[in-house]
């Protein structure tokens, strides 16, 4: 879509981003990146980290082959450093890692290793730069996340209906929320950008109804918007049937069944959207390979649905489903905290 060089503002862009990482003086930062990585994203973080006074220096791992005939996308679990034990040492080591890897490092296998030794993560999207451009941090909405985090963590149930015919519960027993809006401030802890949502780890069988997506609802796995209505029948986590007479559903059972893995049709995570400078139409106007599409996770009001690897519930698969949808009302123990589509007052910013 445009020229890919190095603007100044782009490195503003990041330089402001960064922040969210807490970077310091003298820090010395690893830039984790494969053969196939954004280019000019790893070279805007490394202008950046060295415009604040840190000491960049890169870990650069061979994007690896495909596993099997089926295309990997918006996972959020990196396979670049699977196997490459002595790396994956050597990053643990780093203060902070500034992940530009293509999918991720979020839900990889190497992340608890990764974070051991009290290493930060920021993951940095697989994103056009002008998106960072568009999404800047946001004052107070690390404060607001937090603060839905904790109503998720004190809950029991969490209910989502929708006019479109949704009607999830998710039992909360047990369930720590997460509120994040990029920040990675403390060791061990991980941020990502773009961010701002509420969300949380269902254990296991406790997602149960019908999710219907509606003509808006996006798939962010195939970076499309839904067209022809979709319903997924969830029954103690595990979606059981996908209905639906248009090619979205067509699309959707193809590439679930593809996997032959049970795993990849239980629930990852659930929750909603809290950044206001998110757009839910984003897609609309950026070609599929110039965007990973992470925006329309966070943007304010949307119930995030995501299937495949579920940390907390012990459970790891390389399918990975984001589905934010639209005009959803989200209740905790029967409190609304979203109608439809709107946040309550205490979430907005």
């Amino acid at each position: 879509m445009h020229v890919d060089r190095i603007e100044p503002k782009w490195v503003d862009a990041l330089v402001e981003t960064l922040a969210l990482a807490a970077v310091r003086q003298g820090e010395e930062v690893a830039i984790a990146s494969e053969t196939q990585s954004r280019r000019i994203l790893v070279e805007l973080a490394e202008q950046a980290l060295s415009r604040m006074g840190a000491k960049p220096y890169h870990v650069v791992a061979l994007t690896p082959r495909t596993p099997g005939a089926i295309a990997l996308r918006s996972t959020g679990t990196s396979l670049a450093y699977r196997g490459l034990d002595a790396a994956v040492r050597g990053l643990a080591e780093a203060s902070l890692i500034v992940d530009c890897t293509v999918e991720g490092l979020l839900h990889s296998q190497e992340r608890a290793q990764l974070l051991s030794k009290g290493a930060r993560i920021f993951m940095l999207s697989d994103e056009h730069p002008e998106v960072f451009e568009r999404l800047r941090p946001i004052e107070g909405l690390q404060g607001l996340c937090e603060h839905g985090a904790q109503l998720i963590t004190d809950a029991k149930r969490m209910r989502v209906t929708s006019a479109a015919g949704s009607d999830l519960e998710v039992n909360l027993e047990g369930v720590q929320g997460r509120g994040s809006a990029g920040v990675a401030d403390q060791p061990g802890r991980m941020g990502y950008w773009p961010a701002g949502m509420c969300i949380c780890n269902p254990g296991r069988a406790s997602v149960n109804g019908q999710l219907v997506f509606a003509p808006g609802d996006a798939n962010l796995t195939f970076k499309r918007y839904i067209e022809t209505p979709v319903t997924l029948v969830v029954e103690d986590d595990y979606v059981v049937r996908i209905e639906g007479q248009g090619l979205d559903a067509e699309l959707m059972r193809s590439y679930f069944a593809a996997w032959n893995d049970r795993g990849a049709y239980a629930v990852s995570h659930v929750g909603w959207g809290m950044n206001p400078a998110a757009r839910w139409d984003a897609l609309t106007m950026y070609d599929r390979g110039d965007v990973n599409g992470t925006e329309l996770r966070a943007f304010a009001g949307n119930f995030l649905y995501s299937t495949g690897a579920n940390e907390s519930a012990g459970r790891f698969t390389a399918c990975h489903f984001d589905l934010p949808m639209r005009n959803c009302t989200i209740e905790l123990d029967g409190e609304p905290v979203v109608t439809a589509g709107s946040l309550r007052d205490d979430l907005r910013s």
